[in-house]
């Protein structure tokens, strides 16, 4: 439905986006992740029609829309702090848009209506929005971007307003209510954890580029480098070097480590390399394994990670183990026993849930 080709865009004579593209497909709600000075907003402005940029095309079924203004575009746009008119009340914020565009009266009942009930605020009809909550106002802006049924929905940051327990709830409603429309979506944030749960794809930008695209299940267990890896909250990190080719073997601090690339990778022996290890991947080690090639008295078993406890969170479907390794490293697992502080433990983490990066960031 949308394409975006090759955008540059300078701010203070300086490269903000590098070359950006991307596609969303028919009902598919796209996320813009990345840290704030990606670029991330203003792709959004360009994609609107709000900025132009310094070369490349945004463009709708195959048709270039330079020179098409912001309001023949039919795209809808959320910002962050919602900007609804605190003098109106919900319906009549609702039903500006349609007001703009000159649309019938009888018609712009119908379709605030309709956009209300969508997001289950139809009840709220003749509220004023300063008495409404964070969570029922983000509705009300999220129903007014739907009221004119624009052909794209565009949200910059639409939860960044809300607490941590409300926005967990309204993730959720949000994926759904974006799926039952379906309309194509970009959905802009620089919360991890928000873009897992809202999107179908995710689009990480870095310094302006395109640094990795996928589902998030893909890009949480395949991270392309380890900006992304860090980027997304994948501290368990470990420094290494390759020992050896196939299998894949690493030797490290803690010991042998065998995994696979994270992405595309050719392993030269002796090559620096960082390791990821996936915090779902450990159980406890029942029995020493076998020690690995090149290993000697005192080296770790393969993919066995030994330490002191720090402390065990319970987290409803388990626990959070926080470990210290005696290298003065902090690692991370979801586990499903509680262990306890100063308790030395010594986990087995599983091939694959061990991720080889390339030292190349």
């Amino acid at each position: 439905m949308l394409e975006v080709r090759e955008i540059w865009k300078n701010y203070e004579g300086k490269p903000l986006l590098r070359g950006v593209s991307f596609e969303v497909a028919a009902g598919e709600t796209v996320c813009l992740l990345g840290a704030s000075g990606s670029g991330k907003s203003t792709l959004l402005r360009i994609i609107a029609g709000l900025e132009t940029p310094e070369s490349g095309q945004v463009l709708w079924e195959g048709r270039d829309l330079s020179g098409v203004p912001v309001h023949r575009r039919n795209f809808g746009l959320m910002f962050q702090d919602y900007a609804l008119f605190p003098h109106k009340r919900v319906d009549e914020n609702v039903a500006f848009g349609l007001r703009m565009q000159g649309a019938p009266s009888s018609e712009i009942k119908e379709r605030v209506s309709e956009a209300l009930e969508r997001v289950n605020m139809l009840a709220f009809a003749r509220r004023r929005v300063t008495d409404l909550s964070g969570g029922e106002q983000q509705r009300v802006a999220l129903a007014r971007a739907l009221a004119p049924r624009p052909r794209l929905l565009m949200l910059d940051e639409p939860l960044g307003a809300l607490d941590r327990a409300l926005k967990e709830q309204v993730e959720e409603e949000l994926r759904r209510l974006l799926h039952s429309t379906g309309i194509p979506a970009i959905y802009v944030t620089h919360d991890q954890e928000e873009a897992f749960a809202v999107a179908d794809r995710l689009i990480l930008l870095n310094e302006g580029r395109v640094v990795q695209t996928g589902s998030p299940p893909q890009v949480y267990e395949q991270p392309a480098s380890l900006w992304v890896a860090k980027f997304l909250g994948l501290n368990n990190l470990l420094p290494g070097r390759v020992i050896q080719e196939n299998p894949l073997q690493a030797e490290t601090e803690a010991g042998i480590f065998q995994g696979t690339w994270a992405a595309p990778g050719k392993a030269v022996i002796g090559a620096p390399v960082t390791l990821l290890l996936l915090p779902r991947g450990a159980v406890l080690a029942a029995e020493p394994q076998p020690a690995g090639p090149g290993s000697s008295t005192g080296v770790a078993p393969i993919n066995q990670l030994s330490g002191i406890v720090e402390d065990s969170v319970f987290r409803g479907d388990g626990f959070r183990l926080n470990l210290n390794t005696a290298q003065g490293r902090e690692f991370s697992f979801f586990v499903n026993r509680e262990f306890s502080s100063g308790e030395a433990v010594s986990l087995s983490v599983s091939e694959d849930s061990v991720r080889f990066l390339q030292e190349d960031e």
